[in-house]
């Protein structure tokens, strides 16, 4: 039996998706801990090419238990959707549960959303705009609705009609917008209950019977470590903890029944939105890795910012995270590259800093000091073991493991399941 936590180790988007899902088949229970549907997995297997925003990716697994913990903020249209559109490809979602005490994304919370993000102007957070920030808020200002209350019909129209007077007194009389409708918001969202109703349980219990009859749980966050609330890129962050921390309060476990946290990490690194980036590559070659890895947003189809593998940032998210393990993804996409740089610490006013600044100012003004390793210009898609890849790429893993000081379990050179690489069962 062991309790696996998967963590985004950079700015998200490393592909956490097709680790858990190459993981799943070795879980009883994949649990989502945090995050809406401002982040998105890929998951490309035998059935296709498959966008999750908020369903975990263990769903493709018919014997995997899959649950959307209390952590998560949900938005009940996108879930709805996520799960008609897995039905229409065959894909059951009879054991998908979702936490009776999750949050619920409701409308004005998109709307306040995007005025927020535009009363920002230029300074604003690059949000996706789609609610989770402001259900955040609400859930620790104590005025949010939870999945509870929305499969239950006896409280939910008193519920919601107090909550939309509340917030149109800022869209209309501060933003100067027009008011969100609460029947409109009761009707569909009791409707919304009611779909979901056979799928709303007490999460928690369901992993806590997983423990103690020896299951494996795999637990796997969205978004990632330099997105993290109190120790990511602040502001420039989501509005929960991503990272290992998390997954305790986000599925209702206590730190001592984890055994294991590996971190995802891309073999470079990309970003989504403003804030500082050290290593962004502003040039061919940084259009080279966006094209030729499709950095692309799962949610929002932006181009994400590409630049080469930060190890400052690599160590501080090994460090908060207590990570035992890593895997690297998107190897394959440097194949073409006749030399590969690596950033192995900043200078700052001269002096050499191997830690990240708090302060957004401080970072923004961090330059890179760089290590040049050489390229193996050689295509590694068909290699399934450590030896089938070239010297040069073997090099390039044995030296990020020194540099993160954190060995390497998996790495994937394509996006395809069978595209993984076991160097250590995570398990």
């Amino acid at each position: 039996m062991s309790v696996l936590v998967i963590v985004g180790a950079q700015w998200g988007d490393e592909g956490k998706g097709g680790v858990v899902d190459h993981l799943a088949a070795q879980a009883r229970i994949v649990a989502r801990y945090q995050g809406g549907t401002n982040t998105g997995h890929t998951v490309v297997n035998d059935l296709g090419t498959f966008r999750l925003h908020l369903i975990p990716s263990g769903i493709f697994d018919p014997g995997v238990t899959c649950v959307i913990g209390t952590g998560v903020v949900v938005d009940p249209c996108a879930l709805v959707e996520e799960i008609d559109g897995l039905v229409s490809a065959g894909v059951s979602v009879r054991k998908l549960f979702v936490s009776d005490r999750a949050h619920v994304v409701l409308p004005y919370h998109l709307v306040l959303d995007a005025l927020e993000e535009e009363q920002r102007g230029e300074a604003n957070l690059g949000t996706t705009r789609r609610g989770v920030g402001p259900a955040y808020a609400d859930k620790v200002s104590r005025s949010g609705l939870r999945m509870c209350d929305l499969v239950d019909t006896t409280s939910l129209r008193e519920r919601i009609f107090d909550a939309v007077a509340l917030k149109n007194r800022l869209i209309s009389g501060v933003y100067g917008r027009a008011p969100v409708d609460p029947m409109a918001v009761y009707e569909t969202y009791r409707a919304f209950g009611e779909r979901l109703k056979p799928h709303v349980v007490d999460t928690s219990l369901l992993i806590h019977e997983a423990i103690a009859t020896r299951q494996n749980v795999l637990l796997e966050g969205a978004q990632a470590t330099l997105l993290d609330i109190d120790y990511g890129t602040y502001p420039f962050v989501t509005s929960s903890s991503p990272t290992a921390g998390g997954a305790c309060v986000g599925v209702g476990i206590g730190p001592t029944q984890i055994d294991r946290v590996v971190g995802v990490f891309k073999a470079y690194q990309t970003r989504v939105g403003a804030g500082p980036f050290p290593t962004e590559l502003l040039n061919g070659t940084g259009d080279h890795l966006r094209e030729r890895g499709q950095e692309f947003g799962t949610t929002t189809g932006r181009p994400r910012r590409c630049g080469w593998f930060d190890a400052v940032l690599a160590r501080h998210a090994v460090r908060i995270n207590g990570m035992q393990g890593a895997a690297i993804t998107k190897l394959d996409v440097l194949d073409d590259l006749p030399s590969i740089r690596i950033c192995t610490g900043y200078r700052l006013d001269g002096e050499i800093v191997n830690s990240l600044p708090a302060s957004l100012y401080t970072f923004g003004r961090c330059e890179p000091i760089w290590e040049d390793v050489e390229g193996w210009r050689a295509p590694t898609g068909e290699a399934r073991k450590r030896d089938d890849l070239p010297r040069a790429a073997r090099r390039f893993v044995d030296r990020l493991a020194e540099l993160i000081g954190c060995s390497i379990d998996l790495v994937s050179v394509g996006s395809h399941r069978r595209q993984t690489i076991v160097l250590n069962p995570s398990f």
